[in-house]
């Protein structure tokens, strides 16, 4: 079993324009609403393909009653923790002249200390008996950096592989608590280490304590590095695909966790792990690039499959310009 965690959920709002003017009035058919929140889309998209998953996450308020509504429509397992905070919302507004999404994100009630206590008492009991274990998303106040970190500490000491996919310091946190996955984007990478090139903070994260670290870098695909064996895994589309880009990162992490659960020794420098990052690669970076295809987060594109035969890796060796065996790149 997978299990996903988000102490930030969101009531997802979506709206698609045909072209989103500043300052106009836009008339739309009738907006989407959906359970959402990082860990919740990654829980939605290992549920759709087959994977045991448990998504857990706060629930409070009025927009929390709505909340809890569609997520049990939907089917994905989940465990609900109360708290005193209303639930918050997300809204994305999806204009299809150009393709892109603009988000406005509510950052979400504090949490008080008995809540903190809640969440992490149930994310501890549940994840030791998991496979492995994504914690997703922003931190709301009161579950900080500090708090991010001793869960992930004792979830590693209890031998559970550990995804962590948020920003800022709570990146920094996750890395030293040893986490065995880290999943930042190239802007993320740069404000948590201040480090331009994303190779560069990849490598500082690893030196912290993170075991791999795949970073998503727009529309050069994705990269992972790992703590154990030299070199790179870089991964890309070799075209562009337009749509709604909210979930693309979510779909990655699944694919991190899905990785995980199956291979995890997955930073070890063998050959079966270094299989295991380059399957991973094409996985998470198909997964991804599906996502932007679909009208909501938390969703693949049929064609998720047929994308994976697209996708192009390329294995480096450090300090090398190209592949380190022509066989590696596909």
């Amino acid at each position: 079993m997978i299990l996903t965690v988000t102490p930030n959920p969101a009531l997802d709002l979506t709206w698609h324009v045909d072209r989103l003017l500043p300052g106009e009035t836009h008339r739309v058919d009738a907006g989407a609403a959906r359970a959402g929140g990082k860990g919740l889309n990654v829980a939605r998209v290992l549920h759709a393909e087959g994977h045991d998953v448990l998504a857990l996450t706060t629930v409070g308020g009025a927009v929390g009653d709505e909340f809890a509504a569609e997520l049990a429509s939907s089917g994905i397992p989940h465990r609900l923790v109360p708290v005193t905070g209303a639930t918050r919302r997300s809204i994305a507004l999806v204009d299809e002249a150009s393709g892109e999404t603009s988000v406005l994100n509510e950052r979400g009630a504090a949490l008080a200390p008995h809540d903190v206590d809640a969440l992490a008492t149930s994310a501890l009991e549940l994840g030791r008996g998991a496979d492995a274990v994504a914690i997703c998303g922003s931190l709301p106040d009161g579950f900080g950096p500090a708090e991010l970190a001793s869960l992930v500490g004792s979830l590693v000491d209890a031998g559970v592989p550990v995804i962590v996919d948020t920003s800022g310091p709570g990146l920094l946190a996750a890395a030293r608590a040893g986490a065995s996955a880290l999943k930042p984007n190239a802007e993320e990478l740069g404000a948590a280490t201040g480090l331009d090139d994303p190779a560069a903070g990849a490598r500082a994260l690893l030196d912290l304590g993170a075991g791999i670290v795949v970073a998503s870098l727009g529309s050069e695909g994705l990269m992972i590095v790992s703590s154990d064996a030299p070199g790179e895994v870089r991964a890309r589309l070799p075209r562009r695909l337009h749509g709604n880009a909210t979930g693309a990162g979510d779909a990655a992490v699944a694919a991190i966790a899905a990785a995980l659960a199956e291979t995890p020794e997955l930073a070890a420098d063998t050959a079966a792990s270094a299989e295991a990052r380059a399957r991973l690669a094409r996985r998470a970076t198909a997964w991804s690039a599906s996502a932007v295809l679909m009208p909501l987060a938390g969703d693949l594109s049929p064609e998720h499959a047929a994308l994976e035969l697209e996708v192009v890796v390329t294995t480096t060796s450090t300090g090398s310009a190209g592949p380190s065996d022509p066989e590696a790149t596909a």
